[in-house]
């Protein structure tokens, strides 16, 4: 998780706020997935902010 974290960090000069936001949201919800990893199933995972039109 910290690499993930590290790596966010050197995009973010690169990236508008609102974009790094959905980035960081996508990236756990990913990570905490089990099974098969979809559209979808990623924005049934994200929380607030996470829906199947930002994914």
């Amino acid at each position: 998780m910290t690499e993930i974290i590290a790596i966010l960090e050197v995009l973010s000069p690169k990236l508008s706020t609102k974009s790094l936001n959905h980035l960081s949201l996508i990236d756990e919800s990913v990570l905490s997935m089990t099974g098969c990893v979809t559209m979808l199933s990623i924005s049934r995972w994200t929380e607030k902010g996470g829906s199947d039109r930002t994914v």
